[in-house]
């Protein structure tokens, strides 16, 4: 059995050298609460091992952020982080690649006020407009991961002693990410090639449309002429391959941005910014969301959906069988990052240009032109469940299955 110790240094290997695929010459940036320190200090060594000519390491505190929340002046949050933005752009002109730890805890801004998270998300969004279309058109690589904090792995296991808590997160994420098999390496590069595997077939099909149907569901969305579906495995401009998250289940696609009616219902809760959304329901009409109820955030997805005219449109629709490893394992994590893994998502705000084809080079106008839609944010949000029926329709309008109670038809 490996020790805690091998396995932690798998996850570190994987990060770096299939994640991040860190270069030669590069340099390697790394953002993480402070927290996550031994697991960062790891990451440093390896990303030197593998080449890189300097590490940057960016730390957050949770602590200091919600003082920041609860303290700091109203106006505040509405400044643009031009600096912030500025720095980012350079470093990935330059061929930098990024890394992020989430490790915050689902809760952390519980009790403050909505108004000044939206109105910083806003800004932030604002700020960071073009080094978001860098990464979403692979222009640098990217990845994300996530380190257990005390806070956190509470949230998750409620039930356990604390003293068991972090161990057990701990577990969860090691399994996930295949950290704790000989060859996790290996294992990756067979795995992306399964999740490749459904990409092409769905890519052969070019459907029209996707039906969704389940309780609560019945959503209609067209997908735009020349899509791709692609999975989290991807090449920068340079040729380089990188894995976009780990974990990852999914493969996606954009949708037609005028083409999404019908109703949506969730079905896991929804961490966005340190605050929980929940057991909510969007409809749609012409591709905009035209109602929604949230039996808990409400404030809160109203305030993401009114972000900006395109956080009322969807920007990813997103395949993930019942019978995958994080939907298997029954855990609740409470992060994005892990939960879109265990279902079927859809995603509020910005399209990724490199899903439509010859997106990676057009202007913001030529994807509009092509049906892509543009915001400052890009949310996910779980809708699948072992209830969940998917078709394919043609251009001429047949219906084929392409999920069936929850899992892959073909």
């Amino acid at each position: 059995m490996l020790s805690f110790e091998q396995k932690l240094d798998r996850y570190a290997e994987l990060a770096v050298k299939v994640g991040a695929n860190v270069q030669t010459g590069q340099i390697f940036v790394i953002n993480a609460m402070i927290d996550a320190a031994p697991l960062v200090q790891l990451l440093v060594r390896k990303g030197y091992e593998a080449g890189a000519k300097q590490v940057i390491v960016k730390y957050s505190d949770e602590t200091v952020n919600r003082l920041r929340f609860e303290m700091a002046p109203e106006e505040s949050f509405d400044e643009l982080p031009k600096w912030h933005a500025a720095e980012m752009e350079e470093l990935a002109e330059n061929n930098a690649v990024f890394l992020t730890i989430l490790s915050s805890s689902p809760d952390l801004m519980k009790g403050i006020d909505p108004s000044r998270i939206s109105a910083n998300q806003r800004s932030f969004g604002q700020a960071m407009a073009k080094y978001r279309q860098y990464l979403q058109a692979d222009k640098m690589s990217w990845t994300g991961i996530a380190c257990p904090s005390a806070d956190w792995a509470a949230k998750v296991f409620p039930d356990l002693p604390q003293a068991e808590q972090m161990n057990q997160l701990w577990d969860a994420i090691f399994a996930a990410v295949r950290a704790d098999v000989e060859d996790p390496i290996a294992a990756w590069e067979q795995h992306i090639e399964r999740l490749e595997s459904r990409a092409v077939a769905l890519n052969n099909k070019k459907y029209h449309a996707l039906h969704y149907i389940s309780p609560g569901t019945d959503l209609t969305i067209e997908l735009p002429e020349g899509h791709i579906w692609a999975q989290a495995g991807s090449v920068n401009e340079r040729g380089t391959p990188f894995v976009a998250n780990i974990p990852t289940e999914e493969v996606y696609t954009a949708p037609a941005k005028y083409g999404v009616n019908g109703t949506v219902t969730s079905t896991k809760p929804l961490s966005y910014g340190g605050s929980i959304i929940d057991r909510f329901t969007l409809t749609f009409e012409k591709g905009r969301i035209v109602d929604f109820h949230a039996e808990e955030g409400h404030e809160t997805l109203e305030r993401l959906i009114s972000m900006d005219e395109g956080s009322q449109y969807l920007g990813e629709v997103a395949l993930v069988p019942f019978h995958s490893p994080i939907s298997e394992s029954g855990i609740l994590y409470y992060t994005t990052l892990y939960d879109e893994n265990a279902s079927c998502h859809l995603a509020i705000g910005s399209s990724y240009a490199s899903n439509i084809e010859g997106g990676k080079t057009m202007s913001p106008e030529e994807l509009a032109e092509r049906g892509m839609n543009s915001s400052i944010t890009h949310v996910d949000f779980m809708m699948g469940s072992p209830e969940t029926d998917i078709y394919g329709i043609t251009a001429s309008g047949d219906r084929e299955p392409i999920f069936l109670k929850g899992n892959w038809a073909f």
